[in-house]
């Protein structure tokens, strides 16, 4: 890697460790940044249409119903690019009890990162963005994975490498700072949570940069920095609710992704990785616009024609199928604390109305899905303006 024959670049400096290979320390946060005009528009744009997703999330009716399948399309996307396999459908389809074919370990990986992100955004009531609450958010992420052995919750202690599979230090794409002086990198990067004189998203996109770069973490840093962009831009007040899944935008462009990170280590390419970020809020803010909106009209629509039943089940079961589009009855039951024949005779009656469709040919343990829910949770993120 070229950048290893240098001492210094722009965004930190190249240190010969003595064991024949050079870590990276990065500089403090935040660097000089040249507000060109197309940098400029491009987080004029991406505030624009966050502040537009905000409103509308504020004014949703119902916003708790939405939040959980959004927050699920978050986890499924940012452990994608880890390798995890999961898909949305699979990890709603298991939180409904509906058994699938994907491995337990990648299903696990999925729903930890769901439970991180909850935990995440319920701790910042108490607890400011910090240290402690990134360890604590680590801890629950690797929480029973395929990972875990690697100290959850608490910072390396040895020298990790990023590079292709059995490769040495020494022939490493990347190394970060040795643990013995990572701490001091890490205090740095707290003490840059608590700045308030920088845009939001500007703010964000440099934390996520310097943690990357730091990678304080034997596994699991990539979730972890991509979770922490979600919880500084409702720590900002930014977000009401958890509706930007940013992490979809960085799978679906993933080479851009890896190749603008390491263009600010070798070269301190800030403007390029802050045009791309900005760019990749737009897109996704519009993205969850129009999920969001879509998603409330159906439900909306349901709750008009089941507003006629005097039992009440099936207006519930639309507010259930508004956080998760899978039902069961047994499910129902639990949920809503009904007997099972009341459970069944709901969904049997949104059935009836297209609502939900039975899925696979079970008559013992049967599956309903709200296909038209699905689907809109399920469309690929769009990448391009409209």
């Amino acid at each position: 890697m070229s950048t290893k024959k240098k001492s210094l670049t722009a965004a930190g400096i190249w240190r010969d460790t003595g064991s024949g290979y050079k870590a990276f320390h990065p500089n403090p946060l935040p660097p000089p940044i040249q507000w060109t005009s197309p940098l400029v528009r491009a987080l004029s744009d991406a505030d624009r249409l966050l502040g537009k997703l905000a409103g509308e999330g504020r004014r949703l009716p119902k916003p708790h119903l939405l939040i959980r399948p959004f927050v699920q399309r978050e986890a499924v996307y940012s452990s994608q690019i880890e390798g995890t396999q999961s898909t949305l459908g699979e990890l709603l389809a298991v939180e409904a009890g509906v058994a699938v074919a994907r491995s337990h370990d990648d299903l696990r990986e999925v729903g930890n990162y769901v439970v991180a992100l909850e935990y995440g955004l319920e701790r910042l009531k108490s607890l400011p963005l910090s240290l402690r609450l990134v360890c604590e958010i680590h801890a629950k992420l690797m929480d029973g994975v395929r990972g875990n052995s690697a100290t959850p919750g608490e910072f390396r202690r040895s020298q990790n490498w990023i590079g292709s599979p059995g490769c040495t230090l020494a022939q490493a794409r990347y190394v970060p700072p040795p643990h013995d002086d990572m701490m001091d990198d890490l205090s740095a990067w707290e003490k840059f949570l608590h700045e308030d004189s920088l845009p939001p998203l500007v703010q964000a996109a440099l934390m996520h940069y310097q943690f990357e770069a730091i990678h304080p973490f034997l596994d699991g840093n990539g979730r972890v920095g991509r979770l922490f962009i979600t919880l500084l831009l409702c720590a900002r007040g930014v977000l009401p609710l958890p509706l930007l899944y940013l992490s979809a935008f960085f799978e679906a462009t993933r080479r851009d992704y890896y190749e603008r990170l390491r263009d600010v280590t070798e070269r301190g390419a800030w403007e390029e990785w802050l045009h791309y970020f900005c760019n990749g809020v737009a897109r996704q803010a519009e993205d969850a616009l129009s999920r969001a909106e879509r998603i409330n009209s159906l439900l909306e629509k349901w709750r008009a024609e089941a507003a006629s039943d005097s039992s009440g089940i099936p207006a519930k079961l639309i507010d259930l199928i508004g956080s998760n589009p899978y039902v069961t009855p047994r499910g129902v039951q639990e949920k809503l604390g009904v007997a099972y024949n009341t459970a069944a005779t709901g969904i049997r009656r949104l059935e009836r109305r297209g609502i939900v469709t039975k899925m696979g040919a079970n008559k013992r343990d049967r599956v309903f899905c709200a296909q038209e829910i699905l689907s809109i949770l399920e469309e690929p993120p769009r990448l391009d303006p409209e």
